[in-house]
């Protein structure tokens, strides 16, 4: 999926584990299919997961961002009613693998898919009762960080420039264009509060038709509050969505800013994980068509 992609095997990956962990030496390692962009997944035994990042960097850098996301996830667990991934233990580099990597809980449940409970109300509302508990927890004075989704939609113009021209042939460029030159102009909330961050189908797990778990909650932390909401689009038909923002009370504009960072994050999956990622970019293009529907039916 990316230049200088990282490979582990779960062979190499099982060697990790019994070197630097020997009681867990018994335990089986493999590997566990997954739509992440960001580690490899093994599941060790029946309650743990070791996940390595696929992409090059430095190894200080990795360790301390495994740091941060450990202690984000530690802040996060037990915070809701809905069960999330918590840290284990840290591990470092062997055996040909060049980088620190991280065992956390493994959770339960089946990988979400941006259309199998789309229709579901009950599904909507577990959705907002999440966001709506991760709202509620103590920013504890931080502000975002300045990284990634979460601060200023015009932070993003580079970047949506890049993937409008790279979706030429794939999506209605034109279209898409007077999109977003009228969601990036949306004023930014006046206060953060935390957020999950990075919720879409590949993080969220489902079980009986509800919402059974959150993965990859390192990113959890202050930001937008309209930030969490790109999942009415990712996850969501139209009814339910509606659902799901009547039980948080979105005014317009945390709704439309919720539409904005959707909007941003679908375009660039549809391009760029095309090859490598047939899920993630099959999700990108059902969130766009669910924004595009709405915005048709506003113009209407």
């Amino acid at each position: 999926m990316h230049a200088g992609q990282l490979t582990i095997t779960a062979e190499t990956a099982g060697e990790l584990v019994r070197d630097q962990f020997p009681e867990w030496s018994a335990l089986p390692v493999r590997a566990v299919a997954s739509q992440g962009t960001v580690n490899a997944v093994f599941r060790v035994g029946e309650e743990l997961a070791a996940r390595f990042p696929l992409q090059p960097a430095d190894v200080k850098v990795t360790r301390r961002r495994l740091e941060r996301e450990a202690q984000a996830a530690r802040e996060l667990a037990g915070s809701t009613r809905f069960p999330t991934p918590e840290p284990v233990a840290l591990g470092e580099p062997g055996r040909g693998y060049p980088l620190p990597w991280s065992v956390q809980t493994w959770i339960p449940g089946e990988v979400a898919t941006p259309r199998d409970l789309a229709g579901s109300v009950e599904f909507a509302e577990d959705l907002a009762e999440f966001i709506g508990q991760v709202r509620a927890l103590d920013t504890q004075g931080r502000t975002f960080r300045g990284g990634g989704r979460g601060g200023e939609l015009t932070a993003h113009d580079a970047w949506m420039e890049t993937c409008f021209e790279r979706s030429q042939g794939l999506l209605d460029v034109r279209r898409l264009r007077r999109m977003w030159a009228a969601l990036r102009q949306l004023p930014r909330a006046p206060a953060d509060t935390m957020t999950h961050g990075d919720l879409i189908p590949g993080n969220v797990l489902v079980a009986h038709g509800r919402l059974a778990g959150v993965l990859d909650v390192g990113g959890f932390g202050p930001a937008d509050p309209a930030l969490d909401l790109v999942a009415a689009w990712h996850l969501l038909e139209d009814g339910p969505r509606r659902r799901l923002r009547e039980v948080l009370g979105c005014d317009d504009s945390e709704w439309q800013r919720g539409k904005a960072w959707a909007f941003e994050q679908a375009v660039g999956t549809v391009w760029y994980y095309r090859e490598t990622n047939p899920a993630m970019s099959d999700m990108g293009r059902a969130t766009l068509e669910r924004l595009l529907a709405g915005e048709s039916t506003a113009a209407a």
